[in-house]
């Protein structure tokens, strides 16, 4: 496929950071192409979107799919079904998409929007039939599924173990944290948690027990059973390929667990270079974070397409 340099935008990643900069940009009336991959998406375990006005409830299928009509409706919009594997510097001051199968595509501002990748702890037999369904990252999008059952936090943080009890009470009169017997302030962490009403068991999870992705014991490695139905955990994430890629090409600025730095405008230190969802911030990674952070990125492209052709 050849270059399309007319394409203003090149939005990589269709989850929601990535359709709400689309939306965005194309009540603008500004070019832009969506790269959409054929992969599931990072929250495809999930039986529903939360918390996300109007969607709430909706799979993520349904939820895409209600997207992508929207976005049907406007002329400047294209989607482009695909993988992309690198972005480059052209001479003219844009970039080059490339893509699967030799295709490529050239954009004067590029959004990055591909989320990240959560990474299983492989080690812990039963986690991935329960991920999105009993054992869940973030208790605002899934809390509510779970309310009433036994929880658990597995943390590493004794802040968190020892607020557990507290900070989880809107779902869970029973709420326990796990933590490792290594964790520093082990102790404070145990008083503080027991005087709000839980505790703190130390071990490492080795299996968790469940019927078709419906926890109900957490085994440790010493073999005690841990008598749970939900746990809030949230595994160490990477980012894909693609952007690991783009981060090499580009030089592009990444904090100490890297994640890609933007500023106010979600640009990267290169310019016409923007990030926006949980690839760039992994404090705000729900539904309604990331379509805010793909909508603010909008915003911010369209002024510096107006600033440039002030200029000319």
């Amino acid at each position: 496929m050849p270059s399309h340099p007319d394409h203003a935008t090149v939005v990589v990643g269709a989850g929601p950071a990535g359709l709400a900069a689309a939306l965005g940009l194309a009540r603008y009336r500004h070019p832009v192409t969506v790269v959409d991959s054929a992969r599931p998406p990072r929250n495809g375990a999930s039986a529903g979107v939360h918390g996300h006005l109007g969607t709430d409830g909706a799979t993520p299928a349904e939820f895409r799919a209600r997207a992508w009509r929207e976005l049907a409706r406007y002329p400047t919009v294209e989607r482009l079904e695909g993988d992309a594997e690198n972005v480059c510097a052209t001479g003219s001051g844009g970039f080059r998409v490339a893509l699967d199968g030799g295709r490529s595509i050239e954009a004067g501002t590029v959004l990055l929007a591909t989320g990240v990748i959560d990474v299983f702890p492989a080690e812990v037999d039963g986690f991935a039939a329960c991920w999105g369904r009993s054992v869940i990252h973030c208790p605002y999008c899934l809390g509510e599924e779970n309310a009433g059952r036994r929880w658990a936090t597995v943390t590493d943080s004794p802040q968190l173990a020892a607020l557990s009890a507290v900070a989880f009470r809107a779902w869970s009169e029973d709420a326990i944290a796990v933590c490792p017997e290594s964790m520093p302030g082990l102790e404070d962490a145990r008083s503080t948690a027991r005087g709000a009403g839980g505790d703190v068991v130390t071990g490492t999870v080795r299996r968790l027990h469940h019927r078709q992705g419906s926890l109900y014991a957490v085994e440790l490695a010493d073999g005690s059973m841990l008598e749970r139905q939900t746990l809030v955990w949230t595994p160490r994430q990477r980012q894909q390929p693609f952007v690991e890629r783009v981060v090499d090409e580009l030089k592009l600025t990444v904090d100490d667990a890297g994640f890609v730095g933007v500023d106010a405008s979600r640009c990267t230190n290169v310019p016409g270079l923007y990030a926006a969802g949980d690839l760039a911030d992994r404090w705000k990674q729900s539904v309604t974070a990331s379509a805010a952070a793909g909508a603010e990125a909008a915003d911010a492209i369209h002024m510096a397409a107006l600033l440039n052709a002030a200029r000319r």
